[in-house]
């Protein structure tokens, strides 16, 4: 697969944290504190993400919250085309039924991985709300799906690729812009990065 050059970084390691740390804040006082609240991230950088923002709500509220991650593989529109789906382990240790659920991504773009990711866990139980946060909106949806919670909206055209890198997955945090390779698509980052 050949990479394309670096355009862009458009935030850096603090300028992450800093976000998580206001995505945190705002999830608290939209739910009116953490009761009945938990985090469920998409893997594979959604759910570092939402550990995160766990970590983050325990510091601000001294409660540790529910933590989830879900591998939305099997649930997407393109499942039957998509030959060898990448596949994870989801992990949801409690009972979604009448939870606050937060969706955790990384980017967020068209809307079928968020329209996957509810279908899993409409699956698993009935929710009395899901929220969604993502760490960079970068527009262009397909569908209609809109975030509660946004770390920077980061207009971009169809032929870029806005990638999320995290440490505990590719050595280094930040969030980049890259021009897409020629016959590659728009997606996430290979684990362990570029």
């Amino acid at each position: 697969m050949s990479t394309s050059p670096l355009k862009a970084v458009i935030m850096d390691e603090a300028a992450i944290n800093r976000a998580i740390t206001r995505i945190a804040h705002e999830i608290l006082e939209r739910n009116s504190g953490c009761e009945n609240l938990a985090l469920v991230g998409i893997v594979t950088r959604g759910d570092l993400i939402a550990k995160r923002l766990v970590e983050e709500i325990e510091k601000i509220e001294g409660v540790r919250v529910p933590l989830g991650n879900l591998d939305i593989s099997f649930y997407r529109d393109d499942y039957e085309t998509n030959f060898a789906p990448e596949v994870h382990g989801t992990r949801v240790p409690f009972d979604v039924d009448g939870k606050r659920i937060v969706l955790v991504d990384d980017v967020l773009y068209t809307g079928r991985t968020i329209r996957a990711a509810l279908d899993a866990v409409m699956d698993m139980g009935r929710p009395s709300r899901i929220e969604l946060a993502v760490l960079v909106d970068r527009g262009h949806r397909e569908l209609p799906i809109c975030p509660d919670f946004v770390g920077k909206n980061v207009p971009s055209s169809h032929e870029e690729n806005v990638r999320v890198f995290l440490k505990e997955a590719d050595g280094r945090t930040s969030v980049e812009i890259f021009d897409i390779a020629p016959g590659s698509r728009a997606g996430s980052a290979p684990l362990g990065g570029e």
